[in-house]
């Protein structure tokens, strides 16, 4: 008979691996290594790091769309506001704004965009056409300006137009 009173050291250790799995092997592989089971997390880290790719993919690519836009800002807010509200109320009257929205979001494209070294630089013309407020220098920078084509004048000659108007409705006296 087995002596039913074990060592201390023993007992205490088959406790300890009572909670444990035992591993069964039901078939030995011929040499090839043994390959611990992945734990879960790499696929989580897998599709976490595929989502971060696909996102900095997504900014990449509207970049340019967002560069495009930048100019074009003040037709493109109203018409997505128009276009979300007459998509979300389709099935009343108010879907009526649905078709200015969408006239605005085809419309926006074509309206050539701002950028602000255009604005700054006619600005800047602007401020020096303005010396040029005597009829006499106009007429002469008219005359210079004759001799140039017109799509290479067409923005002095709008500049000098809108100074124009602007002088008549708003006469200077006391010069």
């Amino acid at each position: 008979m087995k002596d039913t009173q074990a060592e201390p050291g023993v007992q205490e250790a088959a406790t300890m691996r009572s909670h444990r799995r035992t591993l069964v092997v039901w078939s030995q592989s011929s040499g090839l290594p043994v390959r611990e089971p992945r734990p879960r997390l790499t696929r989580l880290r897998r599709a976490r790091r595929g989502l971060r790719i696909g996102v900095l993919l997504i900014i990449i690519g509207l970049t340019p769309v967002a560069r495009a836009a930048a100019g074009r800002w003040r037709i493109l807010l109203p018409a997505t506001v128009l276009t979300v509200a007459g998509v979300m109320l389709r099935s009343g009257q108010a879907s009526i704004v649905l078709l200015p929205g969408l006239v605005l979001l085809f419309w926006a494209p074509l309206v050539p965009a701002r950028v602000r070294a255009d604005r700054t630089r006619s600005s800047q013309l602007e401020r020096e056409l303005t010396a040029c407020s005597t009829t006499a220098h106009r007429h002469d920078l008219e005359a210079i300006l004759d001799r140039y084509p017109d799509d290479v004048t067409l923005e002095l000659r709008d500049i000098l137009a809108r100074q124009h108007q602007a002088s008549a409705r708003f006469p200077v006296t006391g010069q």
